[in-house]
């Protein structure tokens, strides 16, 4: 059998297939995980999915046999973007499964799971029992479970359009770039339904990604994009993930625009149409994101980075939207699940209901600069973070997530990797030179 340590990540499985994830782990999987969902939601279904990837097929049914053997049905959705699945968990309240490995290279395979109506489902609620109970092979149930095909694709298009008042859309010239993945099949299922001009890039689904990587927070992946709005004059370019449940945007300009403003750009939006909305953002964001919200009568809470935290957290505080700076954004009405999808036309509504270009609603966000995330290998990162919390003792601080200092006009978070011995900066402040200068000064004493 392939390597289950490896695998079992803080909210997921990712690791190379066949090497680290094969056929026989995948059916050993899906039974503990239709076991776990029985045994604690006292589910009897669950549905399946898998992304474009080529050991997609092979490995889902492999999930769904396992989860047969334990007497649970499936239905199974065949290709889906993980914000399908979300949905399909959501729509149906029922446990849910894709095999993707979102923006990894080609090689890798994973299995994103959740509860019942896209509840969470990571390390700290659930993945380490998965983990355990998938290390044999468990005894079948008495009675086989059975497996029935299904479309959602028309439905999720009707769901995501129900973030917008398509009558009020105006004609846009959009590019999108799906890298291969996912989007290019749920881009064009929720674009013919809109009055905008629409081209896609590399639409062809292909899990070897010939192209360039699915992972558009890189800016390099960016480069294509960015070359073919400005060819084409377009108005906005949306950069999708490999599983379609990101998104990040690029102006006419071709100007890429964070994960912070477009949180911020999402949230007046938001706060707008529900007036004093709770907006969950993740320790890493932009100042800016609390500022606008607090200015417009919202009440801004600040998170832990990772889906299965915001996931709590909103459902806590009933929360209307979240985001993080790495391009996930939650919302309440979208069974507090990512998609990004439906940021993207909640952002090309603002865009026709202000009838103003995207840098004329993002400029007025632009407060600070940020230095992005900045990774440096340290031999132990625990030291390294005392050592560095030391030497700002003066300034407010907290262990939310790592360490974050708060200097007033500068902050940083410095946060250990799950999986490497690496740290993790961020650091923000009032423009480019300062951001350098105080970048430089961290990293000074991280030896």
């Amino acid at each position: 059998m392939a390597d289950i340590d490896a695998i079992f990540k803080a909210y997921d499985v990712r690791g190379l297939a066949p090497k680290e994830l094969d056929a026989e782990l995948s059916r050993n999987i899906g039974a503990a995980f239709a076991r776990f969902v029985a045994d604690t939601e006292g589910a009897d279904v669950i549905v399946v999915g898998h992304d474009m990837r080529p050991e997609g097929p092979e490995y889902s049914g492999a999930f769904a046999e396992g989860a047969m053997s334990q007497g649970v049905d499936v239905v199974f959705l065949g290709l889906v973007s993980t914000d399908m699945i979300y949905f399909a968990s959501g729509r149906l309240d029922l446990p849910g499964a894709v095999f993707t490995a979102s923006h990894n290279p080609a090689g890798y395979q994973g299995i994103k799971m959740c509860r019942k109506g896209a509840g969470p489902l990571g390390g700290d609620s659930g993945l380490g029992e998965i983990k355990e109970m998938a290390r044999t092979l468990l005894d079948p149930a008495g009675e086989r479970g059975t497996l029935t095909e299904r479309n959602m694709l028309d439905e999720f298009a009707d769901h995501v359009l129900s973030f917008v008042d398509v009558s009020a859309l105006t004609p846009l010239r959009v590019v999108a770039d799906t890298a291969n993945g996912m989007g290019g099949l749920v881009v064009p299922a929720i674009f013919a339904r809109l009055p905008f001009d629409l081209e896609i890039m590399y639409a062809e689904l292909d899990g070897t990604f010939p192209n360039h990587p699915a992972d558009p927070i890189q800016e390099e992946n960016l480069v294509d994009l960015k070359r073919r709005v400005l060819e084409v004059g377009a108005d906005v370019g949306l950069a999708f993930d490999g599983d379609a449940d990101r998104v990040f945007l690029v102006d006419a300009d071709a100007e890429g625009v964070s994960g912070s403003l477009t949180t911020a750009m999402v949230a007046k939006q938001v706060l707008e149409r529900e007036p004093g909305a709770t907006v969950i953002h993740n320790l890493i964001c932009s100042k800016v994101v609390p500022e606008l919200v607090t200015e417009m009568g919202g009440t801004p809470v600040r998170t832990r980075v990772g889906h299965s935290f915001i996931k709590e957290v909103m459902k806590d505080t009933g929360a209307a939207f979240g985001g993080e700076h790495s391009g996930h954004y939650y919302f309440r009405d979208n069974y507090r699940a990512d998609s990004g999808l439906i940021t993207a036309v909640v952002v090309l509504a603002a865009m026709c209901e202000a009838n103003s270009s995207l840098s004329d609603l993002v400029t007025p966000l632009r407060r600070y600069e940020a230095s992005g995330e900045i990774n440096t290998r340290v031999a132990d990162t625990a030291t390294v973070i005392e050592t560095v919390s030391a030497a700002y003792a003066d300034f407010t601080q907290d262990r939310l997530d790592g360490l974050t200092v708060d200097a007033g006009d500068w902050w940083f978070n410095l946060r250990a990797s799950n999986t490497e011995p690496l740290l993790r900066l961020n650091l923000e402040a009032a423009n480019a030179d300062e951001v350098a200068s105080r970048v430089a000064q961290v990293q000074s004493h991280m030896g």
